[in-house]
C-alpha cells in the first residue's frame, strides 16, 4: 500500500465579490425593439472589428494600441461605448487564452496516459492511482494511432499558445455549427438566423461612480425608467434630449432591489446589459455591481457548536450534523435534485436543493463543510477507457456551479462555508463509519458516512473512530494511551508496512484486511490524532 498524499488544511471559503440581478423589459413598443436591434447590431459590428484587431496584436498588445483602438471606435459610437467595447473584447481574448491553456493541459494529460498504458503488458490490471494496460491487441493498436493524433494536436496548440494566436467565434461555436444540422436541432434557417444575430449583438455598458445614477450610457432611474445613449450614426432615432432614447418599459428588481436603489441614488457604478431571448420573444435587463469582500469568521469560530458535513453526489446532497467532538447527531438528511433536461431546469434544481440545505443549517445555527472538488483531471476518456457511464457521471456532477452558488447563497444568509480536502473521504467514511452508524432503525448509505468524514475533517478531527483502551491501559502507572500527535507529526496518516514474521504469517485467508492500516487498527504508539482525545466510545446519537 502506497503512502498517502499530503492533504490541505480546511479553510473558510470567501464570499462573492459581485452581484447580478435581472428583470424583464415589459411592454416594449415595436419602435423600442427596432431601436434596440439597430443599436445592438451596429455596436456588434464594432465589437467584431475590434476583436479582430485585438487578436491580430497577439502578445504584442500594449496600452498605446488599446488607446488607438478606442479612438477609432469613438468616431462611430461614443467614448463610453468605445470603452465598454474595448474592455469586452480584451476580456474575450483573455478568456480564449485561458481556454486554450486548459485544452493544452487536457491534451498533455491524454498523451501521458496513453503512453503509460501502451508501455504496460496487455491485460495488466491498474490501480487507483494509474490505469492498467489495454485489454486487447486491437485496442492497443488503435490507441497507438490516437497517440500520434493527440501529439500532433498538442504540438499545434502549444505553437498557438506561444505565438498568442486565439480563435474566437462571436455568437458561439456551438450555435455556428448548428447551422449545418438544422434538422437535428429542430430549427429553421430563419429561426437560426434570428438566434445568431441576437447572440452577436452588443448592448452592455460599464458603470461609472460619480456619474448620474451610476451609468451615463445605459441609465436606469430609481423609478425604473430605462434610457440609452445612441451611437453617433443612429442619433436621429433619439426621442429625448442629448441623443438619448427612452424605452416605454419600466423595471423593478425584485431581488436585491433595495441594494440597487441605494447605489443608484448615491450615483455609484452599476453596469447594465440588455439582451433578447429569441425563444421566448422577450427582452431582459441585467444590472451588476461589485461588492466588498465579505469578512469571513475564523475557522475556530466556525467550528463552535459543530457543523454540517455535506457530500456532493450526482443526484443528491448527503448531509449529517456533527457536534464539536465529531459525533453524528440526529438522522442524516438528503437533498435531491434532477440534472436531466435543459440548463435552466438543472440550475433551478440545484438552487432548490441548496436553499433547503441552507435553511436547515440556519435553523441550527451551524456552518457547512463541503469538499473542495475538482474533476478536471478525472474526466479524460484516456484514463477511464470504455467506462463511458462513469465518465458521464463525473462530468454531470455540478461541482463548480454548485460550489459557487452555495457560497453566494450562504453569504446572504450569514452561513459560513468550510472547504476541506476531498482525499479519501468516501473510502474512509465507509470504512470507519458506515457499519457503526447502521442499526435496525437507521440504514445510512456510504454517502452519509462520507458526509460524517467531511464534517470531522472540517472540525480538525481524524476521520476514523477512536475507542477507549482497556481499563488496565488507562492507569497512570502505564501512561495515558490516548495522547494524540499534532498535525505536523511526520507520517501520522501513513500505514505501517506489513513485515513477514510470526505476527503475520499465520493469518488465515480473509483475515487481517486492515493489518497494514494502523489508522484503522489503532495500534499502540500510532501518532495519528490531532490533539487530546475527547470523543466517547460510540457516537452520541446511537
Amino acid at each position: 500500500m502506497g503512502g498517502l498524499r499530503e492533504m490541505a488544511a480546511p479553510f473558510v471559503a470567501l464570499g462573492p465579490l459581485g452581484v447580478a440581478v435581472r428583470d424583464r423589459l415589459k411592454h416594449l413598443t415595436a419602435q423600442d425593439e427596432k431601436v434596440l436591434r439597430l443599436v445592438g447590431d451596429h455596436l456588434g459590428s464594432l465589437v467584431s472589428r475590434d476583436l479582430k484587431a485585438r487578436c491580430t496584436a497577439r502578445l504584442d498588445h500594449d496600452t498605446g494600441q488599446w488607446a488607438e483602438r478606442k479612438r477609432a471606435l469613438t468616431e462611430e459610437s461614443s467614448s463610453r461605448w468605445a470603452g465598454s467595447i474595448t474592455k469586452a473584447t480584451h476580456d474575450q481574448w483573455a478568456l480564449a487564452r485561458r481556454g486554450q491553456l486548459a485544452h493544452i493541459q487536457s491534451l498533455d494529460a491524454g498523451v501521458r496516459t496513453i503512453a503509460h498504458r501502451l508501455s504496460l503488458p496487455l491485460g495488466e490490471k491498474g490501480g487507483k492511482r494509474a490505469p492498467g494496460g489495454y485489454a486487447s491487441r486491437q485496442e492497443w493498436h488503435a490507441k497507438t494511432r490516437r497517440l500520434h493524433v493527440l501529439e500532433d494536436r498538442l504540438q499545434a496548440a502549444r505553437a498557438d499558445w506561444e505565438a498568442g494566436v486565439v480563435r474566437v467565434v462571436r455568437g458561439g461555436k456551438r450555435l455556428l455549427n448548428t447551422r449545418h444540422h438544422l434538422d437535428a436541432a429542430g430549427l429553421t434557417e430563419e429561426r437560426w438566423r434570428t438566434r445568431w444575430q441576437a447572440g452577436r449583438r452588443f448592448l452592455q455598458a460599464d458603470g461609472e461612480s460619480g456619474k448620474r445614477f451610476g451609468n451615463e450610457t445605459i441609465r436606469v432611474t430609481p423609478g425604473g425608467e430605462v434610457s440609452l445613449k445612441l451611437p453617433a450614426p443612429l442619433a436621429h432615432l433619439a426621442n429625448a434630449p442629448h441623443g438619448r432614447y427612452v424605452l416605454a418599459s419600466r423595471v423593478a428588481f425584485a431581488h436585491r432591489g433595495g441594494q440597487w436603489a441605494d447605489r443608484v441614488a448615491a450615483n455609484r457604478a452599476v453596469a447594465y446589459r440588455i439582451h433578447e431571448d429569441t425563444a421566448r420573444g422577450r427582452w431582459y435587463l441585467t444590472a451588476s455591481w461589485t461588492i466588498p469582500a465579505v469578512r469571513t469568521v475564523p475557522l475556530t469560530v466556525a467550528r463552535t457548536g459543530g457543523l454540517v458535513g455535506v457530500d456532493t453526489n450526482a443526484d443528491h446532497l448527503a448531509a449529517w450534523r456533527l457536534d464539536t467532538h465529531g459525533n453524528p447527531v440526529g438522522q442524516p438528511h438528503r437533498f435531491g435534485y434532477d440534472l436531466s433536461g435543459t440548463a435552466t431546469h438543472r440550475d433551478a434544481q440545484i438552487r432548490h436543493a441548496l436553499i433547503r440545505l441552507l435553511h436547515w443549517a440556519r435553523r441550527h445555527h451551524l456552518a457547512i463543510a463541503i469538499e473542495d472538488l475538482d474533476f478536471q483531471a478525472e474526466k479524460t476518456r484516456e484514463k477511464h477507457g470504455r467506462r463511458r457511464k462513469f465518465r458521464n457521471l463525473i462530468s454531470g456532477m455540478p461541482v463548480a456551479g454548485l460550489r459557487a452558488r452555495l457560497v453566494s447563497m450562504a453569504a446572504e444568509l450569514g452561513i459560513t462555508i468550510v472547504a476541506v480536502d476531498p482525499a479519501y473521504t468516501s473510502r474512509w467514511g465507509a470504512q470507519h463509519w458506515h457499519k457503526p452508524l447502521t442499526s435496525k432503525m437507521r440504514k445510512p448509505t456510504r454517502h452519509d458516512a462520507a458526509a460524517v468524514a467531511i464534517g470531522r475533517r472540517a472540525l480538525g478531527h481524524p476521520i476514523r473512530r477512536r475507542t477507549a483502551p482497556p481499563p488496565a491501559h488507562r492507569r497512570d502507572e502505564q501512561g495515558h494511551r490516548t495522547v494524540q500527535a499534532r498535525p505536523s507529526t511526520p507520517g501520522r496518516e501513513e500505514p505501517r508496512p506489513r513485515i513477514p514474521g510470526p505476527r503475520t504469517r499465520f493469518v488465515r485467508a480473509g483475515r487481517g484486511a486492515n493489518a497494514g492500516d494502523q489508522d484503522a487498527q489503532h495500534r499502540s504508539g500510532r501518532p495519528a490524532e490531532h490533539e487530546s482525545w475527547q470523543q466517547d466510545s460510540l457516537p452520541l446519537s446511537l
